[in-house]
């Protein structure tokens, strides 16, 4: 299967996820009214929204070169993360049943590429202005510092470290998923686990909204636990990974939330309004 075929397919499913939790999540009134002032709500996070995008775009024009720099001024930590421990995914993966291991795997291509659709749109469509910027600046800043953390360690994940404990079962079980994922990134790049930082900063913002969302809460908690575990049962990733994506997830989430307050207080400023200090979401 073509790298554009396996994106037709996770497009289609994702879309599909997508309105299904609109529809659950959102009600229709709310709706009405985002689309009455949707030009506003798009030119005020514009902005945020173009820098995700260019963010993006260097990273996949700089892709190559980053793996060329890592391999050539990087340190080589695989053996660091298997000394602190050890055959810890082997044992995760030997106490997964069999019948578990394709819903992780779908987590792992569907489930990542929807979690981080979703909330964009739910906070679009509900107006969650500060919120969407928050997490737009929180996106741009996990792929910038991710990046810049896999070009200075190199390290190969459990699969191919310690092959004969650890299988690589996404690509056993898809093996079309590797046009897509090759694409994307490359087998150096594991420490830390983007798909970790990146879900989890998902789960915080859901977490944060949970009240006037209680669906998508839920929805994103069950997502992101799967997700997180599935980048170490399919044998991609050492707990090691795990741990710092996490971190990074935090990191980021705080910086994200100094930067908006700081441009919005100047916006406020610029037109005479009264600048504000939080940068909470909707229940804090």
């Amino acid at each position: 299967m073509s790298f554009v075929s396996v994106i037709t397919v996770v497009g289609a499913v994702v879309f599909v996820g997508l309105v299904a939790t609109v529809a659950l999540c959102i009600d229709r009134r709310s709706v009405r009214r985002t689309f009455d002032t949707l030009d506003r709500i798009l030119i005020e996070a514009a902005p945020y929204l173009a820098l995700v995008g260019a963010v993006v775009a260097v990273r996949w024009l700089v892709h190559d070169e980053s793996v060329a720099l890592s391999r050539e001024i990087g340190r080589d930590i695989t053996g660091l993360l298997f000394g602190v421990e050890g055959f810890f995914v082997a044992g995760l993966q030997a106490i997964t049943p069999d019948f578990l291991v394709p819903v992780f795997a779908a987590f792992y291509v569907f489930g990542f590429s929807y979690l981080l659709i979703v909330p964009v749109v739910l906070y679009t469509l509900v107006s969650e202005l500060r919120s969407l910027k928050e997490l737009l600046v929180a996106y741009a800043l996990n792929d910038i510092l991710g990046m810049s953390l896999y070009t200075l360690f190199v390290a190969y994940g459990p699969r191919l470290h310690i092959a004969g404990h650890v299988d690589g079962l996404l690509y056993d079980l898809y093996p079309q998923v590797y046009a897509l994922t090759g694409a994307v990134s490359a087998n150096t790049n594991v420490f830390p686990s983007l798909h970790t930082s990146l879900s989890v900063v998902v789960l915080v913002f859901a977490w944060r909204t949970r009240r006037s969302y209680p669906r998508w809460f839920a929805i994103a908690a069950v997502c992101s636990v799967a997700i997180v575990l599935s980048t170490m049962i399919l044998g991609i990733h050492w707990l090691t990974d795990v741990v710092a994506g996490t971190l990074l997830a935090y990191v980021c989430v705080v910086v994200a939330g100094w930067i908006v307050a700081a441009v919005e207080n100047r916006r406020l400023r610029g037109s005479g309004a009264t600048p504000t200090h939080a940068s909470q979401g909707a229940d804090d």
